[in-house]
């Protein structure tokens, strides 16, 4: 008897497991296709707010539009910041960000603390009165914020304006710590009060430290959204020395609605670099936080 032959068998072409292939090559293909679908169309206002913001008058009335600038040109920019008080205003906004940012993740941690270990009643109602004012149109509060502020001598000006920020982007930040804390093992709370630690050294030196990536993410919400806010800004705040980056861009438009165009663009597109540069900055914080807690035991 000769050796025996290795016969190799291949799979039919229509056999399911090359029709499952096809299917997974196929929703792959789609996936990507909608991703860079996605990410040109986020791109695109911003791509064509820098083009805008370099091109010279000439080419903004051409009928004809380009993306690259034939002849681009800096007297947007030298024209916007000569205009308009950009610099103060961007100042205030800063101010405002940056303060009702720290102030509402200092609220929203110990209080999110509470909330997440919180088993009752008390607890549920507070989670979910956090979400339902989430709904609550800006129109609906301005008047009666207005109104108290007023008390307070706070109308026109900045303190009173990252007092509104703090208290309108505190239940979103409760929101979001409370997932943070509950992912955080209770044994770690157990453990540190069995070596005598209380609950607000356990929340210090135990879970603050775990929830770095969520205080982060917070921060950068609770930054994002005063740097940008406009109603609020435009309904308090009168006089030029204390209004913010976004109510001063509305000055480049004009009585009858007509704007004006170059330095308008070049004045927004510098309001939105804080934006992108702070998240791309803190985004690889809160990447690497996340990794880092991924392995830890």
């Amino acid at each position: 008897m000769g050796p025996a032959r290795s016969r190799s068998w291949t799979r039919p072409r229509g056999a399911p497991g090359a029709r499952t292939g096809r299917t997974a090559r196929t929703a792959r293909a789609a996936q990507y296709t909608a991703l860079a679908g996605y990410l040109v169309f986020l791109a695109f206002p911003f791509l064509w707010l820098l083009s805008t913001a370099f091109k010279p008058a000439r080419e903004l009335g051409s009928l004809h539009p380009t993306w690259i600038p034939r002849d681009p040109t800096l007297g947007n920019f030298r024209q916007a910041f000569a205009e308009q008080p950009l610099a103060h205003a961007a100042f205030n906004s800063l101010i405002a960000a940056v303060c009702a940012a720290v102030l509402a993740v200092a609220l929203a941690t110990p209080t999110a603390f509470v909330l997440a270990r919180g088993r009752g009643r008390l607890a549920a109602a507070a989670t979910g009165w956090v979400v339902i004012s989430q709904a609550f149109p800006f129109v609906l509060v301005i008047i009666p914020l207005f109104l108290v502020l007023k008390n307070l001598h706070l109308v026109n000006s900045v303190p009173g304006l990252i007092l509104v920020y703090v208290v309108w982007s505190l239940p979103f930040a409760l929101w979001m710590l409370v997932g943070y804390v509950r992912a955080v093992p209770p044994e770690l709370e157990e453990a540190a009060a069995m070596d005598g630690a209380g609950r607000l050294r356990t929340l210090v030196s135990v879970v603050a430290p775990l929830l770095a990536p969520g205080i982060v993410a917070t921060g950068l919400f609770a930054f994002i959204t005063a740097w940008n806010e406009f109603f609020f800004a435009l309904v308090l705040l009168k006089t030029p020395e204390q209004q913010t980056l976004p109510v001063v861009l509305t000055h480049f438009l004009g009585a009858e609605g007509a704007a004006d165009l170059g330095p308008l663009a070049a004045a927004a597109f510098l309001a939105t670099l804080p934006s992108l540069v702070v998240f791309s900055v803190i985004q690889k914080r809160i990447t690497g936080g996340m990794l880092a807690g991924a392995v830890k035991s």
